[in-house]
């Protein structure tokens, strides 16, 4: 049974369990996989997916006539789906492009600033069962919209070799470049250094696992990562007007991702705190995955009453979670005061999953408290900017002692010569 906890008796620990490391065991682990995939490329690709997914391949990356078979195999209406789910996400997106600029106000100087698009990206997909084709979307996209030249999507297959249709059909759409059948450490690691077959990408991102975690906080400088991702999570900020069918379930909906997941109602209602309490009981007998939900509830899942919005308002803060519901009459009202979490849903009608899948804002969100300094995944994510400048004879002369004064106050007298070199030249 999920907990009923007040606010004022807890401490700052026990807010939300968020100290979850990598086991030694998993990070030799990867280690491992890491150096076998750059030893032995393909063949070390294809001895991972054999052990880890059961799976013999002959072709590590996905040809035309499985897409071919995806599309025909996927029914209109799901396609039409993706489309509109597609369109959205672009429409959003479009709106983060940065524009360059500069500057030239002062006689002799130019300077200014270029976005450029990161040249290759891979875009890990996880299974379970199936492999997300939301996760293509939101991943592939707002890579097209930043000009990336080249974008691989990996993901494991299944025992037969084939990988989820929707999800091919969603990368396909998407514009993806090419889908290999790889997952896990073995995957990063591929994309990280590159085999016979997979390109070696300069960002990977996407989420996944703990190995998958693990092996992407390993590569981090050998490429550039979005972030390590933890478990999902979801904190309902609600009065006590709220359905508590509508908040229960909205609370399980996190907790089937994953028994680490973790899913928070704070209420100023105890009576709503009891009524979702039993809801979450009486849902928990009907959901497919139900005993991964239940230990994810009974381990991770709480519910905080607080004597009011302003404290559940400051909780929200303190937690910063993953995905912010506020179930509340008037949530514009709120929006100002919500300082730290990755994507907020705004009313009883918002469903977070309705955010997953098909309004448009990213679904790549930061996890375990880390809203507090970082942001969803966006076009940024897939952009780099250089700035540059250009002084003539006449500006470069006019500055050169202070650039020489500054240098030498650093102990740095070959910046000093440099600078003064140009003086009255």
């Amino acid at each position: 049974m999920i907990r009923i906890l007040d606010f004022d008796a807890l401490s700052p620990e026990a807010f939300l369990n968020r100290d979850i490391q990598a086991e030694e065991d998993v990070s030799a682990a990867v280690d491992t996989v890491i150096a076998e995939v750059r030893r032995n490329g393909d063949a070390a690709l294809r001895n991972f997916t054999r052990r880890f997914d059961g799976a013999e391949l002959d072709m590590l990356r996905v040809t035309e006539a499985e897409f071919d078979d995806a599309k025909r195999s996927v029914s209109r209406c799901f396609q039409e789906t993706l489309e509109e789910a597609a369109e959205n996400i672009r429409r959003f997106h479009e709106r983060q492009r940065h524009n360059d600029f500069i500057i030239a106000d002062c006689p002799g100087i130019v300077m200014g600033q270029r976005w450029m698009p990161v040249e290759k990206v891979g875009v890990c997909v996880p299974r379970s069962p199936e492999a997300f084709p939301s996760t293509v979307l939101m991943n592939v996209i707002p890579a097209k919209i930043a000009g990336v030249g080249e974008i691989v999507v990996v993901t494991p297959p299944v025992r037969d070799g084939s990988v989820s249709p929707e999800a091919l059909t969603a990368a396909q759409l998407a514009g993806a470049d090419a889908v290999f059948k790889i997952g896990g450490a073995q995957a990063v690691a591929a994309l990280a250094y590159g085999t016979e077959s997979v390109p070696k990408v300069d960002k990977i991102v996407g989420p996944g696992g703990i190995f998958v975690a693990t092996a992407k906080r390993k590569v981090f400088g050998q490429v550039a990562i979005d972030m390590i991702a933890g478990p999902s999570e979801i904190l309902v900020l609600s009065d006590g007007k709220s359905n508590p069918r509508w908040v229960a379930a909205d609370i399980l909906s996190q907790a089937e991702h994953d028994v680490l997941s973790s899913s928070v109602l704070v209420t100023d209602s105890r009576e709503l705190a009891e009524a979702v309490q039993a809801e979450i009981e009486a849902q928990l007998e009907t959901l497919p995955r139900k005993s991964i939900a239940l230990r994810s509830i009974e381990e991770n899942g709480k519910i905080i009453v607080t004597s009011s919005l302003d404290k559940a308002v400051e909780a929200a803060n303190r937690i910063a979670p993953e995905h912010l519901e506020l179930c509340v009459d008037d949530p514009f009202a709120l929006l100002p005061r919500i300082r730290n979490a990755g994507s907020i849903f705004l009313g009883r009608h918002t469903p977070e999953a309705l955010g997953d899948y098909f309004a448009g804002p990213n679904h790549t969100l930061p996890t375990s408290g880390t809203a507090r300094f970082s942001s969803p995944l966006g076009v940024d994510d897939f952009m780099k900017r250089s700035s540059f400048l250009c002084y003539d004879q006449a500006a470069m002369s006019g500055c050169a002692d202070r650039v020489a004064d500054f240098a030498r106050r650093e102990g740095l007298e070959g910046h000093a010569r440099s600078a003064l070199s140009r003086k009255n030249f």
